[in-house]
């Protein structure tokens, strides 16, 4: 049953996973012997071509998230005529989320109508329009709701993994998702860096500048170099030309449905994603793991700039600079990721007989899962004992090194798990990491005023700790559970 179709409505029609049993001419499908127009049988070189756009996008998306981390104080000085407000500061940077929990809502139901060619253009140029307009705003409320649009207009953290999806067969996705996770590693990394020191000399509005060139001259290679990868249009596509071919007017894909109006098409997808969500038990526990694991990336996001200015007295270039280390532990994460999640999988599939499982993309994500919570207390307790610099640089290179172990794992598990629900799937769990990414941070400050700095993080750390058995769980048991789903249940 394709994902354009009634999730509780009873599908007649074969699944494209089995597209020769109960063979009908009338069907239109790709050629098993290989298919130009299967995004899976594409040239490599086009299709790495694919995954070094999006992550040239992914890249340009964290960058504008990111670089206004460590001069958020003064962006809101600015705007409110030198009045301070940290609640205000945290809650610009953190709003981004907000915008980013709704906006998939829309995108990944659209993008399994329409296409993920269209969908991912027109996000990218609101994502322009709303970078620009921050960059022009005078007031903290107006850069709040640009930023919130700016986040709602992100397409590529729901259609990245979907598009990787789309092109690559099971146990060559890793790598690829490796490189689309690796991009905004470097866009954290250089984000801050240059925004800081940019800010010092010339201003944060010519930050936001930078972001909008990169946003436009990624903008144009898509439009000029990217193909539908989604298989649902690229068949009915192909149907509607064989129609005009051949005049045999019943020629249609598995995927159609007489009478069904976009509208009607739309609304059912658009809450896809809740259904599929409500109705797997699997991608709830996993939604609730991830949200938490990602949120500690925002609580050091919004208390490492005030803790290296008021207790290390960096300057702002130099906060910025900092935030390299937490990159750093994340770029060893993913290059260890990009070796062995493949490795791992087909490991795990050959000493099971072949059997593939998307279970055995969880292993490192029980090591982040353990790992993490003890980094982000280390850096909590490293900052409230005001230990030396280099011993605080390493926790945060740890707690990077622990997120992406954590949670880029479950990206591929989710594709491999979900199939063709996987775009409406990943949408669910960028929700709810969203959500966790905004509002858990919030807590940071009154903890920390409550019980000190270090007592206030290792609390939230607790949190992790007690959801770090969730991969375990799945690696162990997921495959029955799975079961109990029909979005998840094997054929």
């Amino acid at each position: 049953m394709d994902e354009t179709l009634p999730l509780l409505q009873d599908a007649h029609f074969t699944s494209l996973e089995e597209p020769h049993q109960h063979v009908n001419k009338d069907i239109v499908d790709f050629d098993p012997e290989g298919d130009e127009e299967n995004p899976v049988d594409w040239p490599q070189a086009y299709k790495w071509g694919i995954v070094a756009l999006l992550a040239f996008m992914a890249f340009t998306v964290t960058f504008t998230c990111i670089s206004v981390v460590p001069v958020a104080n003064q962006i809101v000085e600015d705007l409110n005529h030198g009045h301070s407000s940290k609640s205000s500061s945290v809650l610009l940077v953190t709003i981004w989320e907000l915008g980013e929990a709704a906006g998939p809502l829309l995108i990944a139901p659209l993008s399994e109508v329409f296409g993920r060619y269209p969908v991912l253009n027109a996000a990218n140029l609101l994502f322009i329009t709303a970078t620009v307009l921050a960059a022009l705003c005078q007031s903290t409320p107006l850069f709040i709701a640009a930023r919130a649009l700016t986040g709602l207009a992100v397409a590529s953290n729901v259609l990245n993994p979907a598009i990787v999806g789309d092109m690559f067969v099971s146990d060559q996705r890793g790598s690829a998702m490796s490189i689309v996770m690796l991009a905004p590693l470097i866009g954290g990394a250089v984000g801050p860096a240059i925004s800081g020191a940019v800010a010092e000399n010339l201003g944060w509005r010519q930050v936001l500048w930078m972001s909008a060139a990169l946003a436009m001259a990624c903008e144009v290679v898509f439009l000029t170099c990217f193909r539908e990868t989604y298989k649902v249009p690229i068949l009915r596509r192909k149907a509607d030309r064989m129609r005009r071919d051949t005049g045999n007017d019943m020629l249609r894909t598995i995927f159609d449905v007489e009478g069904q109006k976009s509208g009607t098409m739309l609304w059912e997808a658009m809450m896809r994603p809740f259904i599929v969500l409500f109705g797997s038990g699997v991608l709830q526990i996993l939604s609730l793991f991830g949200s938490v694991a990602f949120s500690y990336f925002y609580v050091l996001s919004t208390s490492l700039p005030d803790v290296l200015s008021e207790r290390y007295h960096l300057s702002p270039a130099q906060i910025g600079s900092a935030f390299l280390s937490f990159s750093v532990g994340s770029f060893i994460s993913v290059m260890v990721s990009n070796q062995l999640l493949d490795r791992i999988y087909i490991r795990l599939r050959d000493v099971n007989k072949g059997v593939e499982k998307p279970e055995y993309r969880l292993p490192l994500t029980m090591l982040g899962g353990f790992t993490l919570p003890f980094a982000v207390a280390a850096y909590g307790w490293a900052a409230a004992l005001h230990l030396h610099l280099s011993l605080l640089m390493l926790s945060t290179a740890l707690l990077g090194f622990s997120l992406m172990f954590a949670t880029l794992p479950l990206t591929a598990y989710v594709v491999d798990a979900f199939g063709l629900y996987s775009a409406s799937a990943l949408t669910a769990v960028i929700v709810t990491r969203c959500l966790g990414g905004t509002f858990i941070p919030l807590a940071t400050g009154p903890l920390a005023e409550r019980f000190g700095f270090g007592l206030g993080v290792s609390a939230l750390a607790l949190l992790g700790l007690c959801l770090a058995p969730v991969p375990v769980l799945l690696l162990r048991y997921g495959s029955k559970w799975r079961q109990r789903s029909k979005y998840t249940r094997d054929e």
